[in-house]
């Protein structure tokens, strides 16, 4: 009798939990996000949400895309896999072996990058100064915590202007923050600094000169127009459609522009990207078709639509697809 009790109540756990078991995929499924969820990069983001709109006009729902910044895009997207988090990031630099990490720790697993195109970084003023001319180290010097904090351009050359300076920012989780840190304060560090300690070349002054801003690159456009002596940096792609309001100096002589960026001749450029979480692709709708949408001819090509929006084709698109390991 005790047998028969006990083998009864051992197939009904299993039933039970069978049911509890069914029941949650069929929760899971009602609540399956029908449409792609992107976030990161404020750089990417005039590029993803055009793609995303255009995406809406072939038969699936228009992705919400969000603005957060590379790092930030980097944390909710390597919290894990299913429907809370994104589907992609964008990002305007690499991932970094720490979000890897962070990712497969989380469960994140398989992971694709992917190249969009290439950027340059404007250094900006608003459009009714004159065009400047600033090498690395002048800029390093003007910025750096270690490069004597200079009350006014003129102190670093007298060919500079006799004004203050005052330079706005991305924010640590910017993409773009991070290649400025790469491009302008580690190549413009002098090269005692670089021995003695690699980690103060790209230590930011805090004395008021340089100012951390938000994500919202209109931000600095409003605030450029309000102030002749202030300083902005953001991508090419967002200077050319503010061409009328801004004006980019020229860095080592270079003048940002769509062929000195792909030749790589200026000397603040660099590629685009977006990660895809291919956990996700046959669970949300319209994962893989997207990604062939953005990295189509149609959209990246030398005559793409995105070209239009200032984003610099690849040489060889063929390449832009590699997992990530």
């Amino acid at each position: 009798m005790l047998n028969t009790l006990s083998s009864l109540n051992k197939e009904l756990r299993m039933r039970l939990i069978l049911i509890a078991f069914i029941m949650s995929l069929m929760t899971t499924v009602s609540y399956a996000r029908d449409q792609l969820s992107i976030t990161g990069s404020s750089t990417v983001y005039p590029f993803s949400t055009v793609v995303a709109e255009r995406f809406g006009e072939t038969g699936f729902k228009t992705p919400v895309v969000e603005s957060t910044g590379t790092g930030g895009g980097m944390k909710i997207f390597c919290k894990g896999i299913g429907t809370q988090t994104p589907d992609i990031t964008n990002a305007s630099r690499p991932i970094k072996d720490k979000e890897k990490e962070m990712c497969f720790k989380n469960g994140v697993t398989e992971i694709d990058q992917v190249i969009v195109g290439l950027d340059g970084i404007a250094f900006v003023q608003n459009g009714e100064q004159k065009q400047l001319n600033f090498t690395l180290n002048q800029l390093w010097q003007a910025m750096a915590e270690k490069g004597g904090q200079p009350k006014k351009w003129s102190d670093i050359d007298p060919s500079l202007p006799n004004i203050e300076i005052s330079i706005m920012v991305p924010p640590p989780t910017s993409g773009t923050r991070d290649a400025w840190n790469e491009l302008v304060m580690m190549k413009g560090c002098p090269k005692e600094i670089k021995e003695a300690n690699k980690k103060d070349c790209d230590l930011l002054r805090e004395d008021g000169a340089v100012v951390e801003v938000g994500e919202n690159d209109t931000l600095i456009i409003q605030k450029l127009q309000s102030e002749d002596t202030k300083f902005g940096i953001f991508g090419y792609s967002y200077y050319l459609s503010n061409k009328d309001k801004a004006i980019a100096h020229t860095i080592e002589g270079k003048k940002i522009s769509l062929e000195a960026i792909q030749d790589g001749s200026y000397p603040i450029s660099r590629p685009l990207y977006f990660y895809v979480k291919k956990q996700h692709i046959g669970v949300i709708p319209g994962v893989e078709e997207y990604v062939k949408s953005f990295t189509s001819k149609r959209a990246i090509g030398p005559r793409g639509y995105l070209t239009d929006l200032g984003l610099i084709p690849l040489a060889n698109p063929q390449e832009a697809i590699t997992p990530v390991k």
